[in-house]
């Protein structure tokens, strides 16, 4: 059984930073492309960051230069390393994995259960 834990979510000020960590049970790890998703109320999930099985990071534009994806392959572990944080990055954040080795869109078949991330003002 595949599972994802997400875990690192909670509440920062404005220009704070955070590290969200995503483990991974059940598959192997070091094979497959992994992400991190996010989801503000009314929003629709966006893909914030992925990461390729050989550690290639790809980011979406509104978090390019504050946010780091990372993968540690020998701790089954990804993260993501929220730096200079604003209120519009208040979310839900999930990990998610693809089925394949590079983020292939509609592909990802495992989440995590989502951790919360508030930015105050």
């Amino acid at each position: 059984q595949v599972q994802l834990v997400e875990s690192g979510g909670g509440l920062v000020q404005t220009g704070g930073s955070l590290r969200l960590s995503c483990s991974v049970s059940g598959r192997a790890f070091s094979s497959y492309a992994m992400g991190w998703f996010r989801q503000a109320p009314g929003n629709e999930r966006e893909l914030a960051a992925s990461i390729t099985s050989g550690g290639s990071p790809n980011y979406a534009d509104s978090v390019k230069g504050r946010f780091t994806i990372a993968r540690d392959n020998a701790k089954n572990t990804m993260y993501l390393q929220m730096n200079s944080l604003k209120p519009e990055d208040t979310a839900v954040y999930y990990c998610a994995s693809n089925k394949y080795a590079i983020p292939i869109r509609s592909n990802w078949d495992y989440w995590g259960q989502g951790t919360q991330v508030t930015v105050s003002s």
